[in-house]
């Protein structure tokens, strides 16, 4: 599918801020308020019924930092739609829409512990790869690329070990 169908960018028309095409993929640039009832259209009436991933991405600007992807796909027709919003540093809020897809429970809590994007009404939103008491983002440009020294506790390294 290189291009939006009639009836979808119809359908689309009043949410959409921007579209475009690369190898073959669409892709559809919404407003942040718009994310949950653009995903819901796509899945109840377009049948977009698998959620691949979120993703999301520091674009490290002054305006609207973080760009937050969603890939869907509609498994009886392979189509596939790249559906995505900027959010602001100071308000890097979205809507969860695990209601939609219950498996965007993780990629939610990723999105949210990689690059401190927060998902209203998600049911856990907490950390899953860095302690809870981690006040960092580790996907986010400004954060070090060997990390900040004493901000998590390092296990000691075992010595070496002996083989026969």
């Amino acid at each position: 599918m290189s291009q939006l169908p009639e009836e979808l960018k119809a359908s689309l028309q009043p949410y959409v801020l921007e579209t475009g095409t690369y190898a073959g993929e669409v892709s559809v640039e919404v407003d942040a308020k718009s994310i949950y009832p653009v995903l819901k259209i796509l899945k109840e009436k377009f049948g977009f019924n698998y959620l691949c991933d979120i993703t999301a991405t520091d674009m490290f600007t002054e305006e609207n930092r973080f760009r937050v992807s969603y890939n869907v796909v509609n498994l009886d027709t392979h189509a596939r739609v790249r559906v995505s919003c900027r959010v602001s540093e100071s308000k890097p809020e979205l809507d969860s829409v695990i209601t939609i897809w219950p498996s965007a429970n993780w990629y939610e809590r990723e999105a949210y512990d990689m690059m401190g994007i927060i998902f209203s009404n998600h049911p856990d939103l907490r950390r899953m790869y860095m302690p809870e008491d981690f006040e960092y983002f580790p996907l986010r440009k400004e954060f070090p690329l060997l990390g900040i020294p004493g901000s998590i506790q390092v296990p000691e390294k075992d010595p070496p070990k002996t083989y026969r």
